[in-house]
C-alpha cells in the first residue's frame, strides 16, 4: 500500500474497539455476581436458582435479539454517529438502573431487558461503519480489531466485578460493580463527537485514503442518476429474508453467537462448580481466556486476507478460513476429561482452562470473518439490515443456550460437572453444523446486485 495513504480509518476503528469494550464490560457484571444472586437468602444472597439467572440473562438475549432487526434499520436511516451514540446511552443508563433493581428476579429480567435494547445497537453500527470506511479487504482484520474489545471488556469485568464485591462487600459491592461499569461508557461518547464523522464529510480524511476506502467501489461519476437512486432508496428487511445470503449469515450466526454467549454467562460458574473455586481465584483464569481470544480475533480477521493477498477470491477466502476456525472448537470435547481432578490433579484446571481458550479464540476468529460476510455480498446500505437480522438471529440461539444451560444445571444440581458436558459438547459441534448450512445456502460468491 502506498505510504502517502493516510490511516485515520484506524482511528475509527480504535472508537469502535472502544464501544465494544464498554459493550462487553457492562455485559458481562452479571457473570461474576450470580454466585451472590443463588446464594441461600439466610446467607445474604437473593436465593435465586440456576433458572432464575437464566431467565435474567435469557430475557436480556431475547430483547437484545428482537430489536437488533430493528437497530440495523434505524442505524441504515439514521447513520452511524446518532445510531451507536444513542445506543450507548440508553444501555449505559439501564446498566446503571440495575444496581437499583433490589433481589426480585422479574425486575431485575425487566431493567435487563431495556439493556438489552440499547446494546442491541453496537454490532449493527460497528460493522456498517467498517464497510463505510474500510476496502473489502482490510474489512475482516478492522472487524477483528474492534471485535477483540468483547475480549477486553470481558478482561476488565473479570477483574473488576470480584474486586468490587470484595472490596465493598456483597451487599454494596453488586450495586458498584453496575454503576462503575455503567458510567465509563459516557466518557467514550467525547471522544465518539470530537473524532467521527462520515467519510465524505470528514475534514482529517486525505483524498488518498478516501479514494484508497473506496476502492473496490464503482466510481461515482460512472454511475447513472437510476444507479445513484437505487443507492439512496431504503431496503425492507422483509426482502432481504428472500435472499438465500441473508440466511447464510443467518444461520452462521444463530449457530455459533449462543456458544460465545455461554462462555460469557456461565464459565465463573463452571470454574466455581468444577474446581470449587472462589472470587480471587476465578479470576486470572478468566482474565487468561479472554485474553487469548483477543489473539484468536485480530489474527482470525487477517487469515482471509493473506489468502487474498496470493490471489484468492474473497468470498473463496472467507470460506476457506471458517472452515479452518471451525475445527478448533472441537477441543473442547476433551475439557471435562482433563477437568477431572482425580486424574490430573492440579494440572486439571489448567488444561481444562486451556482448551477452553482454544475455543474461545476460534470463536472471536470466527466471528470477525462471518461479519464480514455481509459487506461481501449485500451494498453498504443494507449492511446494518443484514447484521441486525444477523445479530438476532444469534440472540436467538443465545436464549436457547441460556435456558438449556440453567435447566441442565437444576437438572444435574448434585453432578454439574454432566451439564457441562453436554454444553461442551454442543460448543464443539456448532461451528461445523453452521459452515456446512451457510456452505449449503451460498456455495460461491453470490453478491446482491438488485436492491
Amino acid at each position: 500500500m502506498n505510504k502517502t495513504i493516510g490511516k485515520y480509518r484506524w482511528v475509527i476503528c480504535s472508537l469502535l474497539l472502544f464501544s465494544t469494550t464498554v459493550n462487553y464490560m457492562d455485559r458481562q457484571v452479571i457473570s461474576y455476581l450470580k454466585e451472590f444472586f443463588c446464594s441461600p437468602i439466610e446467607k445474604g444472597g437473593f436465593g435465586w436458582t440456576n433458572n432464575d439467572y437464566s431467565t435474567v440473562i435469557g430475557v436480556f438475549i431475547f430483547c437484545y435479539a428482537f430489536v437488533t432487526i430493528f437497530a440495523g434499520m434505524i442505524i441504515d436511516k439514521i447513520g452511524t454517529k446518532l445510531g451507536l451514540a444513542f445506543s450507548l446511552i440508553v444501555w449505559s443508563i439501564f446498566g446503571i438502573c440495575n444496581a437499583l433493581a433490589g433481589t426480585t428476579v422479574a425486575l431485575h429480567a425487566f431493567i435487563r431487558s431495556l439493556f438489552g435494547i440499547g446494546e442491541a445497537g453496537n454490532f449493527p453500527a460497528s460493522i456498517k461503519t467498517v464497510a463505510e470506511w474500510f476496502p473489502k479487504k482490510e474489512r475482516a482484520l478492522a472487524t477483528g480489531i474492534f471485535n477483540s474489545g468483547s475480549n477486553i471488556g470481558a478482561m476488565i469485568a473479570a477483574l473488576f466485578v470480584p474486586w468490587c464485591m470484595i472490596h465493598f462487600g456483597d451487599q454494596l459491592g453488586w450495586k458498584m460493580a453496575y454503576i462503575i461499569t455503567g458510567s465509563v461508557g459516557f466518557l467514550w461518547l467525547i471522544f465518539w463527537f470530537k473524532f467521527y464523522e462520515s467519510p465524505s464529510k470528514h475534514k482529517k480524511l486525505s483524498k488518498e485514503e478516501y479514494n484508497y476506502i473506496h476502492s473496490d467501489d464503482i466510481a461515482q461519476e460512472n454511475k447513472s442518476a437510476e444507479e445513484i437512486k437505487q443507492d439512496a432508496t431504503k431496503v425492507s428487511w422483509l426482502k432481504l429474508l428472500s435472499y438465500r445470503q441473508t440466511w447464510a449469515f443467518f444461520f452462521g450466526k444463530f449457530m455459533t453467537d449462543g456458544i460465545w454467549w455461554f462462555y460469557l454467562f456461565w464459565l465463573p460458574d463452571y470454574l466455581k462448580k468444577q474446581f470449587g473455586m472462589t472470587k480471587h481465584e476465578i479470576m486470572l483464569p478468566t482474565f487468561i481466556v479472554y485474553g487469548v481470544a483477543i489473539f484468536g480475533s485480530i489474527y482470525g480477521g487477517s487469515i482471509p486476507l493473506s489468502f487474498m493477498n496470493k490471489g484468492m477470491h474473497v468470498y473463496k477466502a472467507r470460506m476457506k478460513a471458517l472452515l479452518i476456525i471451525a475445527f478448533f472448537p472441537l477441543t473442547v470435547l476433551l475439557t471435562q476429561f482433563f477437568a477431572n481432578k482425580e486424574q490430573f490433579g492440579d494440572m486439571a484446571s489448567t488444561l481444562a482452562v486451556a482448551l477452553i481458550c482454544i475455543a474461545a479464540a476460534a470463536h472471536q476468529a470466527w466471528s470477525a470473518n462471518l461479519f464480514t460476510t455481509v459487506s461481501d455480498m449485500f451494498p453498504k446500505k443494507a449492511v446494518g439490515s443484514v447484521t441486525g437480522i444477523g445479530a438476532a438471529a444469534g440472540g436467538l440461539g443465545g436464549y436457547i443456550i441460556s435456558k438449556l444451560s440453567g435447566k441442565l444445571l437444576d437438572a444435574y444440581i448434585s453432578t454439574p460437572q454432566t451439564a457441562y458436558l453436554i454444553m461442551f459438547i454442543i460448543c464443539a459441534l456448532s461451528y461445523l453444523v453452521a459452515w456446512s448450512i451457510m456452505k449449503a445456502l451460498v456455495p460461491k460468491f453470490s453478491p446482491i446486485t438488485d436492491l
